[in-house]
């Protein structure tokens, strides 16, 4: 049974002199002993204010009434995915100087610990389920130090943890001014999607916040932004805020700024139909479901997308596409047969893609004469079909992340880089009716919110969210994103709950992911902006032979249901509705037409196609 000790701060006092009578006493050895200066530090360390003063990285992060050690309230954090629900503040303090951390605890493993401390950082931590249990550490400050940071996090898979009555003893440093209102908010010319703002530096501002139609949107340290995620043809109004230790700064003046007007995203689908059905075309193989000639694909496809260009080695760049060889598809039909096929589905309004990639189709772009090839191949088999745009499948392990390339907002990985470089020139090449379509599985897309990379201490998965740079930097460039919802492992959607394939729930789940936005490995700091419903389209397989996690006509119903309607969501709640969801991406339309069309007629007769 464990003894109630007196309140922490009144505990920490008396930890902080014992320290000073020992090391007079020369019982132990300490750099400065606390001195009659001494102060409680921590601010709000009893939680009695809610979180103010506290930054924690779990979006359920709260405080309750019960449990508490003292006082009427209490932290509750709870750890999810790569997130282990860190909380943390700024600390004034003063150079060369000892000081005494402590909080009670409650959970399953609660670590206490300091950052930043200019000498040696300190951690300890408990197990301590059922019950309040103190943790206590010490501190010395280095000759330049003026701010260090405590923190309370819990540790990875494990449930909530609490804490209470943080306190930090010793001399007080000279205390941090809440930066001034940031001025020279201005907006920049505006694309479909984004709008770039600028505004003057605050002195002693350690970041600001960026706040659009009053809330916060965005986080940086420099005095720029580009908010994204936005919708085409709409007025905005921003905002931005300075933040250091002491707290957050008043609101600027609003500045107000008009997204451009856009169809696909800047991406070349501004004339396709309000819903749209994607399939692959096996064209350059054959396989169980059969050889389809594209003058035989029926007007229910909207977007086709030829499978598949593959390069000639792994690290070439330099891919190649042909139709596939007589011997293995005798129906196959001639090359201008084919190309004539092509032109004719243009004219009927459907776009036709080369698709880059598929399961055997790795694609490392290393370096740049690997990307400049890239570019001139695919830009030579555009040019002899006459296609539309382009679709990247990169699957496998053509996309990972080097070690330390933690951010996905500024990739440093040459394949990640080179591959971003080699689509924005395309781009440019062909210009706005260029289709720019992605074909990802969800390891290298929703994974992300839990794992990013290797990870901050490695051995995770270099591959995880691998994707997420790739989009995001070319979203404005971007027509669709049809994230393949099949031959997945289990994902953890924004409700923190692991969804398995094959049922309406995973769709809405992963879907909702794309459209909401979420926290890279937990990080909310480095938040994956929201795509547009009109750039997304749910990816499943035709039928039961396509792939693993083949969603039968009621379910993909329902998951439609859902995300533009809010109906039939089951235990999921999306995050929104979303009436301008683009529609659904199929493997394939091969695979459609040895299944008698079940999938292209379920999609025709929900979209009254």
């Amino acid at each position: 049974m464990e003894r109630t000790g007196p309140p922490a701060r009144l505990s920490g006092l008396v930890a902080a002199l014992t320290a000073a009578l020992l090391a007079a006493a020369g019982l132990v050895a300490t750099a400065q002993p606390a001195g009659a200066a001494d102060a409680e530090l921590a601010r709000n360390g009893g939680f009695e204010a809610g979180l103010s003063g506290w930054s924690c990285t779990a979006a359920g992060a709260t405080t309750v009434s019960t449990p508490v050690r003292g006082g009427t309230a209490a932290l509750k954090a709870t750890p999810a995915g790569s997130d282990n629900a860190r909380c943390s503040q700024a600390v004034a303090v003063r150079p060369g100087s000892t000081y005494t951390l402590s909080s009670w605890v409650q959970g399953g493993y609660v670590y206490l610990g300091a950052s930043g401390t200019g000498t040696t950082d300190v951690s300890t931590w408990t197990q301590s389920p059922g019950a309040w249990k103190q943790l206590t550490t010490t501190f010395t400050t280095g000759p330049a130090t003026t701010s260090v940071t405590v923190y309370t996090h819990g540790w990875y898979g494990t449930p909530a943890y609490y804490a209470d009555d943080v306190s930090v003893i010793g001399p007080g440093g000279d205390p941090v001014v809440l930066p001034a209102v940031p001025t020279g908010l201005k907006a920049g010319t505006a694309t479909a999607s984004s709008v770039p703002l600028t505004w003057n530096a605050v002195s002693g501002a350690t970041g600001y916040h960026v706040h659009r139609g009053g809330t916060k949107v965005l986080t940086v340290t420099g005095a720029s932004a580009t908010v994204t995620g936005l919708t085409a043809s709409t007025a905005y109004s921003f905002q931005v805020s300075a933040v250091n230790a002491a707290g957050e700064s008043a609101k600027s003046a609003a500045v107000s700024a008009t997204t451009a007007a856009g169809g696909g995203g800047g991406g070349g689908g501004g004339d396709l139909p309000a819903h749209a059905l994607v399939g692959y075309l096996h064209s350059s193989f054959a396989n169980g479901s059969g050889y389809t000639r594209m003058a035989d694909v029926p007007d229910s496809w909207d977007v086709i997308n030829l499978a598949f260009g593959e390069p000639t080695s792994v690290t070439s760049g330099d891919i190649r596409f042909s139709l596939c060889p007589v011997a293995e598809c005798p129906n196959v039909e001639s090359t201008a047969e084919f190309k004539a096929a092509v032109k004719a589905k243009q004219a009927a309004g459907k776009k036709v893609l080369i698709s880059i990639g598929g399961q055997n189709g790795q694609v490392q772009l290393a370096t740049t004469a690997a990307r400049d090839t890239f570019v001139s191949s695919v830009s030579r088999i555009i040019d002899e079909y006459g296609l539309n745009g382009l679709d990247i499948d990169f699957e496998g392990h053509s996309l990972s992340l080097n070690t330390g390339d933690t951010d996905f907002r500024s990739p440093t990985s040459p394949v990640i880089v080179n591959l971003i470089s080699a689509l924005k020139t395309l781009k440019a090449k062909y210009g706005a009716g260029f289709v720019l379509t992605m074909a990802p599985e969800t390891f290298f897309v929703q994974l992300g919110y839990q794992y990013y990379g290797s990870g901050p201490w490695g051995g995770q998965d270099p591959r995880a969210g691998a994707y997420l740079p790739v989009i995001h930097a070319l979203r404005d460039d971007l027509t669709l994103l049809h994230v393949q919802d099949y031959n997945s492992g289990s994902i953890m959607g924004l409700d923190n709950q692991y969804h398995s394939m094959g049922g309406a729930d995973f769709h809405i789940a992963m879907t909702d992911m794309l459209l909401t936005g979420f926290p890279v490995a937990g990080d909310r700091t480095k938040v994956f902006p929201a795509l547009r419903p009109e750039q997304v389209a749910i990816g499943l397989p035709a039928s039961t032979q396509a792939g693993n996690g083949h969603t039968s006509p009621a379910e993909v119903t329902k998951a439609l249901n859902c995300l533009t309607k809010k109906t039939d969501c089951g235990g999921y709640q999306t995050h929104g509705t979303w009436p301008a969801l683009r529609g659904l991406m199929t493997w394939s339309i091969n695979w459609d037409r040895f299944n008698s069309w079940e999938f292209s007629k379920n999609f025709d007769a929900y979209f009254g196609g």
